[in-house]
């Protein structure tokens, strides 16, 4: 638990950071219901934005230290159109220490090495608790709860890298999706997973190029002339086409451009980014020759994941956290609340703990089905019962290659429905033919299930969706505009007598009005040659 997880060598900066005298809960509000077309649950979106400024006074008084000026305030730079909410956090690689610090001050217990399979639920439909299994000896452990929050992160594992190594994903490669798969198997509705998660990075190393962190330094998004082709580094949809169109131009590739700038402004960047996060990025530009100084740091775009944290899909809640099945919360990188980051993850974790207590307060234990357990065991060691068989490892790379094959965007119906009918195939072998001679391959083995099925999760929310939105994370060839009269809704997903079903839900009257020339703010992302 001290060094796991997507902050596991911690944060440059926080992304979304909402401090008085630099922005207001409702500005914040408008600018996420509009970088997101305008399909949020503004309640969720307003209640993150009031609370999150308390945490990041707490992350401060645990010892994380936070850009400020010489007056001592908060160094807030401007990214985003209507607010200054980035935070750079100069010994950000401290964030996991000081939080493992507190868990340990308040005596809580720790599980390491279990994996958590399924969720279990009462006769009467509520949250019951959750099975795990140990990743080292593959002991089987029944958790009973009166409430469960899900805080399992993204899923980085869906799409294959370019590099083709499995865990050399932009996302940490722990979070394969399993928060998805059990959400989904629980009865939980998941929302909007059409809308991917594809991120700018850099070539061959797979992680970030951090135009986002660079950008309020000077640095910037430029093509081969070393033209600024779009008007704001702000991870949108529509930036990530506008960045797609580039690189399929004659004017790609895309680059990061830094070699206009002071020498103190580089080292300063370089002090982040080399240090905090991914620590190897400095050693793989030193392998390269490259410096920032003298060359510009070339681009491609990321494989697909679901991510709330970086565009929208994730398991629907409500601003309490809840999600549509009762006792069950989600936070963090899995739960429905867009453009979230870490600061999202830490301050609606805060809110889902606190109404999980609540809601747990005074209730019974809700009794457990045994059979239900006897059902999960025997799927869990399925794989470990064969003589002989598929290793995971064979499956899961065998599903990632048809995601990058059928499902990358732009989408094509025929591409989706060849990739349902090879995801079925693979079922098949992951059901009845996959092997798993150790502990850890068991490990592996669940997390190609949970791979398989956000895969399956992915092609079915993208057709059912009719209609392009979210610029690049949802671009439909047969459906190539928005169409606002039939899908301005969410989508939720969802399993019904142990089929996948989809059905739309109206977007809740907004708190925060945004004005008619306010929307287009992201969707006019491309700098005209008269700018």
């Amino acid at each position: 638990m001290k060094r796991s997880g997507a902050i596991s060598m911690g944060m440059d900066g926080l992304n979304n950071a909402v401090i008085p005298g630099h922005a207001t809960p409702e500005q914040y509000t408008k600018e996420i219901t509009i970088a997101n077309d305008g399909i949020v649950n503004q309640a969720a979106v307003l209640k993150y934005a009031q609370r999150c400024y308390g945490i990041i006074e707490e992350l401060d008084r645990f010892g994380i230290r936070f850009a400020k000026t010489e007056n001592g305030d908060f160094a807030v730079k401007k990214v985003h159109h209507l607010g200054s909410y980035v935070l750079p956090m100069p010994n950000g690689d401290t964030v996991k220490k000081a939080l493992y610090r507190q868990l340990r001050r308040a005596r809580l217990l720790i599980s390491n090495r279990y994996m958590a399979t399924r969720l279990l639920t009462g006769a009467d439909g509520r949250i019951a608790g959750a099975i795990a299994v140990n990743t080292r000896s593959a002991e089987f452990l029944v958790i009973r709860a009166k409430t469960v929050i899900l805080c399992m992160g993204a899923a980085g594992r869906l799409g294959l890298p370019a590099s083709g190594y499995l865990f050399g994903t932009y996302e940490n490669a722990a979070n394969s999706g399993d928060g998805y798969a059990m959400a989904y198997h629980a009865g939980a509705a998941l929302a909007n997973l059409e809308c991917f998660q594809i991120n700018p990075l850099i070539k061959d190393y797979n992680g970030p190029a951090c135009a986002y962190v660079a950008g309020p330094f000077g640095a910037y998004t430029a093509n081969n002339e070393g033209a600024r082709f779009i008007e704001c580094d702000y991870w949108s949809g529509q930036m990530m086409l506008e960045f797609f169109n580039e690189l399929k131009s004659g004017k790609g590739p895309v680059f990061l451009k830094l070699n206009h700038l002071h020498e103190d402004t580089i080292a300063e960047i370089e002090s982040i980014l080399h240090k905090v996060e991914r620590p190897s990025r400095g050693e793989f530009h030193a392998g390269r020759g490259t410096d920032y100084r003298r060359d510009m740091i070339e681009m491609h775009i990321s494989e697909i994941g679901f991510c709330s944290g970086h565009s929208a899909s994730g398991v629907f809640v409500d601003e309490f956290a809840r999600t549509t099945v009762p006792g069950l919360y989600a936070a963090g990188d899995m739960a429905s609340v867009p453009h979230n980051y870490m600061l999202g993850a830490f301050t609606n974790g805060a809110i889902a703990g606190e109404d999980a207590a609540e809601q747990a307060y005074g209730l019974d234990f809700a009794e457990i089905d045994p059979v239900d357990i006897a059902r999960e065991r025997e799927r869990v060691l399925a794989p470990t019962r064969r003589e002989d068989g598929i290793p995971p490892n064979q499956i899961e790379y065998k599903t990632r290659r048809l995601v990058n094959d059928y499902l990358q965007p732009p989408k094509v119906r025929r591409k989706y429905e060849l990739a349902q009918a090879r995801f079925a195939e693979i079922r098949d072998d992951l059901e009845n033919r996959m092997l798993a001679r150790n502990a850890h391959e068991l490990l592996r083995a669940l997390e190609a299930a949970s791979i398989l099925d956000c895969a399956d999760m992915a092609a079915f929310a993208s057709l059912y969706r009719q209609e392009s939105r979210w610029g690049l994370y949802h671009l439909r060839t047969d459906y190539p505009a928005k169409d606002e009269a039939n899908w301005f809704c969410h989508t939720l997903l969802s399993k019904r007598d142990g089929r996948m079903t989809g059905e739309k839900r109206a977007v809740d009257p907004y708190i925060v009005p945004v004005a008619d020339d306010e929307k287009a703010l992201y969707g006019k992302q491309r700098l005209r040659a008269s700018a």
